[in-house]
């Protein structure tokens, strides 16, 4: 099975959000779900088989973890969709001019009261007097 279809559920996808936090045993897997033991194993087999987890035995129990690598496919797959120049779709100077923006409006706020005047003016007759 493919790294695309086994991420088709929403199950799946839950379960490797779980196991991108660290390796998590089946009972632990299950109780956050409303399914069967048996059924989250059975996810887990479908996401082992297109190589998005790996399972260790330990003692009678079984630790599943995340296989980051298996991901490549839908990494690659995303990065063909991004900009043709093979940039990131957010630039630092996006992030810059996003943080300006928010103070800037930030800082409007606290200078416009709720009417829309300038409490400044306000604040500056205030002084004089």
């Amino acid at each position: 099975m493919d790294a695309f279809a086994a991420l088709a559920d929403p199950v799946r996808r839950a379960l490797l959000v779980a196991l991108a936090a660290g390796p998590a045993r089946v009972a632990d897997l299950a109780a956050s779900h409303p399914i069967s033991r048996p059924a989250v194993s059975r996810h887990l087999r479908v996401l082992a088989e297109a190589g998005l987890v790996a399972a260790t035995d330990a003692g009678r129990e079984r630790h599943y973890r995340l296989q980051r690598p298996g991901l490549a496919p839908v990494t690659d797959w995303l990065e063909a969709l991004g900009p043709p120049d093979g940039g990131p779709r957010v630039t630092a100077a996006h992030l810059d001019a996003l943080d300006l923006e928010v103070r800037r409006t930030t800082r409007d706020r606290r200078t416009t009261g709720a009417d829309g005047a300038d409490d400044r003016a306000d604040d500056r007759a205030g002084e004089t007097a």
